[in-house]
């Protein structure tokens, strides 16, 4: 080829790669998702969700050791319905994850008298304890701050007093403690054990079993929001957040796992407060995740309002 044809040969488009990227980044941000992700962002630095999910987890910790003793002792009375083996594989599963927590001794001269206690239909234990009590309290505070976050979000704070919103708090902690009774002694018992008792169903067992867990998951989500907006909305709008709360839960978790296995090691600096380091930052990231998924709520409500919100606000 001469130089007289290169000069003749039409010259080729120049490329501009850092062009289309700025072109298509242009075009996703100025469309109405990213307005919603940019939305609830900013909110949650607003309304400093971080540290009411440090507040929310603080309270959690506080009432989960009277909330499970609170919750086995509602499921003695059940042992004739839900059978002696069903009692005694979550009193096993109990003593297993307080092996994680507490010494030998402390699980042995204390906890384990307990449990046997508690269980025990027989013996008089009673509901109405102070630690019992303070788990009420304590518990209900934490959904406290899930609840005061909903209605500011959604710019209708001043539509339910504090008494009202802590008397809802307090409906709500009771009705967790309900299903709780019944999501338990399943979490509990596992897949594993309800292919082994019902045989005849283990296919069914395997199929439903999640998916149950998860739907479960998000209708729980679902009602907390539903319930926590003041004015009434319709379901669906709630469904977002609460889809959006379990997977960012799924992942955090996950990462929180992995990180823990490495850094919480038995020859960890942090020795005995480990255990209780990583059931913190569990109850963490499950009161961010809920936040958040409640502030994704709020936003795309405010872009597109019910008509129960838009003549509230």
């Amino acid at each position: 080829m001469t130089s007289t044809d290169a000069r003749t040969r039409p010259p080729r488009g120049k490329r501009r790669p850092l062009k289309d990227v700025r072109t298509r980044l242009s075009w996703l941000l100025d469309t109405r998702s990213w307005s919603i992700v940019r939305a609830t962002v900013n909110a949650g630095v607003t309304y400093r969700v971080t540290g009411l999910a440090g507040e929310a987890a603080f309270f959690a910790l506080l009432s989960l050791p009277p909330f499970v003793l609170g919750l086995l002792a509602v499921l003695a009375p059940l042992s004739s319905l839900l059978g002696e083996d069903v009692i005694q594989t979550i009193r096993a599963g109990v003593l297993e994850q307080a092996d994680y927590l507490f010494t030998d001794y402390a699980i042995e001269q204390v906890l384990t008298p307990l449990l046997d206690d508690v269980l025990n239909p027989n013996h008089s234990v009673p509901l109405i304890s102070l630690g019992f009590l303070l788990a009420l309290w304590s518990g209900s505070r934490a959904l406290y701050v899930y609840v005061d976050l909903i209605s500011v979000a959604y710019g209708l704070g001043e539509e339910r007093g504090i008494i009202s919103t802590r008397l809802m708090s307090f409906g709500l902690y009771i009705i967790a403690l309900l299903i709780g009774v019944v999501v338990m002694p399943v979490m509990l018992i596992g897949p594993d054990l309800l292919r082994s008792a019902f045989r005849d169903y283990a296919v069914l067992v395997d199929l439903l079993y999640w998916p149950v867990v998860i739907s479960g998951s998000v209708l729980f989500l679902t009602m907390l929001y539903h319930i926590s907006v003041p004015v009434r909305t319709r379901w669906f709008r709630e469904l977002p957040g609460a889809i959006l709360a379990l997977v960012l839960w799924i992942v955090c978790a996950a990462v929180l796992r992995a990180v823990l296995a490495s850094w919480l090691s038995p020859v960890s600096v942090y020795g005995s407060l480990a255990a209780p380091i990583a059931v913190l930052l569990w109850l963490y990231i499950t009161a961010l995740a809920v936040l958040i998924g409640a502030l994704l709520n709020a936003e795309v409500d405010r872009l597109w309002p019910s008509s129960a919100s838009r003549i509230t606000r």
